[in-house]
């Protein structure tokens, strides 16, 4: 039943994105702006609650990274992650597809849904 229920929940975020982004494509000036002022919030105040999640301990380890036997020294994955994209920005270069221009599942984070 987990698995049914993280496969719902995973799909809906990668709907949600898909259609941001195709808003952020496509919309007139007036409905990018209303999307803007509902949607920015929300998708900032996602990256500080995960963020703060990832947030180094007084050893400099990430808690929610490490494991009991691995301790994983930050920056962790999350936090270069949120660098590469909320800074680094369209400098970053992208990740190509597969050879069916399908980007793997474990890859679908970095790229943007234009590209998938």
């Amino acid at each position: 039943m987990d698995e049914i229920l993280g496969q719902v929940l995973r799909d809906a975020v990668w709907e949600r994105l898909d259609m941001l982004s195709e808003l952020a494509n496509r919309a007139d000036a007036p409905s990018l702006l209303s999307v803007a002022r509902s949607e920015l919030p929300r998708l900032t105040e996602g990256w500080r609650a995960m963020l703060a999640e990832h947030e180094p301990d007084e050893k400099g380890n990430c808690p929610t990274c490490s494991g009991r036997w691995r301790q994983q020294k930050a920056p962790c994955a999350v936090w270069r992650a949120a660098h590469e994209h909320l800074v680094v920005g369209g400098l970053a270069p992208e990740k190509p597809a597969g050879r069916h221009g399908r980007v793997p599942a474990q890859d679908r984070r970095a790229v943007p849904a234009r590209a998938r």
